[in-house]
């Protein structure tokens, strides 16, 4: 299955796979505000045994066939103050202006 991936211009870390170059027919407009002007990365050919890097080839290939996209969203931010306090049997830091 052929399908182009582009990046959002508003979101860091923000990928849209489509079906096809500028194929954006079945991608919600409500989307499309939140991700801004797509920018065309790589086209290339999915498989289910094909490795990507932080998705799964298998999901997004029934994402392109059932809603005429996949999204892929941002990995979660790391914490590394919070980590740092755990592992030191620290609590969380009280909110600003808490007393």
């Amino acid at each position: 299955m052929l399908c182009a991936i582009y990046k959002s211009s508003k979101k860091d870390e923000m990928y849209l796979y489509v079906p096809g170059r500028e194929d954006f027919g079945r991608v919600p407009e409500a989307l499309m505000a939140v991700f801004g002007a797509p920018q065309l990365v790589t086209v290339l050919k999915l498989s289910a045994d094909k490795a990507l890097a932080r998705e799964d080839a298998q999901k997004v290939m029934e994402n392109l066939k059932n809603q005429g996209f996949h999204l892929q969203m941002p990995p979660p931010q790391e914490n590394w103050l919070a980590e740092h306090r755990a592992e030191r049997g620290l609590g969380a830091l009280p909110e600003r202006g808490a007393k």
